[in-house]
């Protein structure tokens, strides 16, 4: 049996030592307050294996997850102060905007693009239902609401793309019932899923129809 290392597992394997560790701690069984300042590092190392895994396709989710845990990790051992970290932490801010737009940059060859959507839903829904001879990427962007993204009446761009950012909210990604969907986005606190009964799988070397990258954050993502 081949076991997949996923985003999730790799994650669920940090939450898992996590947990491990202050159970020993809370025990008595082990004194773990020397390692447990080291736990921002732990999801520092997740975000890092989401970028190259993917083979840095998806930057959005596991740059954020690195910048934030970094920054903890360093205000932690006290290698940064409070008083830097207060003037400083826009620079945070700035690099994760040029993430996102070095995300956006990076596509592929654009005279091919017949639709490529921006869908934005803060405390709200937004709803859209491209329909064209080829479909290939789409941004979703849902805090505090909900997106609908209906991709079954347009064709795969092989791979098509769909980048989302879900904090607080969720989103649906409808896809015909034979496209092959491969799944690369980071879940942190949150799940993706494909809901349809029997989704087809890869085969070797086969190309998906769509990749779902980006990250989750207290929501979630279904494919239907």
């Amino acid at each position: 049996m081949n076991l997949r290392v996923t985003n999730r597992s790799v994650l669920g394997g940090v939450v898992v030592v996590l947990g491990v560790l202050l159970l020993l701690g809370t025990t008595g069984m082990f004194e773990t307050e020397s390692l447990v300042q080291f736990v921002p590092s732990l999801f520092v190392l997740v975000g890092v294996y989401a970028v190259v895994q993917s083979g840095f396709r998806n930057l959005t989710g596991p740059v954020l997850l690195i910048l934030v845990a970094g920054s903890v990790q360093l205000l932690v051992l006290d290698v940064v102060t409070d008083a830097f970290a207060e003037t400083y932490w826009p620079v945070l801010v700035v690099v994760a905007g040029l993430t996102i737009l070095l995300s956006r940059s990076r596509r592929s060859d654009p005279t091919v693009l017949k639709e490529d959507l921006d869908l934005v839903a803060v405390f709200g829904g937004v709803e859209r239902r491209p329909v064209g001879e080829l479909f290939r990427s789409a941004d979703l962007a849902v805090a505090f609401g909900g997106a609908e993204l209906d991709l079954r009446d347009a064709a795969s761009a092989k791979p098509s793309e769909v980048d989302a950012l879900v904090v607080f909210g969720g989103a649906e990604v409808y896809v015909p019932e034979d496209w092959v969907v491969e799944v690369d986005a980071l879940p942190l606190f949150g799940a993706v899923t494909d809901e349809r009964p029997r989704a087809p799988l890869a085969k070797d070397g086969e190309t998906p129809d769509l990749v779902v990258t980006g990250a989750v954050a207290f929501g979630g993502i279904s494919i239907k």
